[in-house]
């Protein structure tokens, strides 16, 4: 992944691309799997195919040039809102996410921007 840039290429190019955003889902994923505040809604979920997804997704949010054409958040996320997911899973998914970033070496302007792009989301998956 891309460690400083100043130019005007979407996040998801300044991330370095599908090869950054697949190896930051499966580090990503390998917090999540070993995070007792949140691992357990993963349970009885096929990774693989949910990694994915996620992958498709992310890039889609990061303005890649992919049409993603998945499920809305609310519509993907609603199982696990009827299962509790609240406010404080959300921000542990959020803080997974920034460790993951700052474990593959991204500069911390680019995380704050995928930050609020994560942040973004949280109505939609929540409400």
């Amino acid at each position: 992944m891309a460690k400083e840039s100043q130019d005007n290429s979407s996040l998801f190019e300044q991330l370095g691309g599908m090869q950054a955003v697949e190896a930051a889902v499966d580090v990503f994923y390998a917090y999540v799997s070993n995070d007792e505040r949140i691992s357990y809604f993963f349970r009885w979920v096929d990774m693989e195919k949910q990694s994915n997804k996620m992958k498709f997704f992310l890039a889609y949010a990061l303005g890649s040039p992919i049409n993603y054409s998945g499920k809305s958040l609310k519509d993907s996320h609603a199982r696990l809102v009827k299962m509790g997911l609240t406010d404080k899973h959300f921000d542990a998914v959020v803080e997974n996410l920034v460790l993951t970033l700052r474990e593959l070496g991204i500069a911390e302007n680019l995380i704050a921007q995928v930050g609020k792009i994560a942040e973004g989301t949280r109505e939609d998956i929540l409400r």
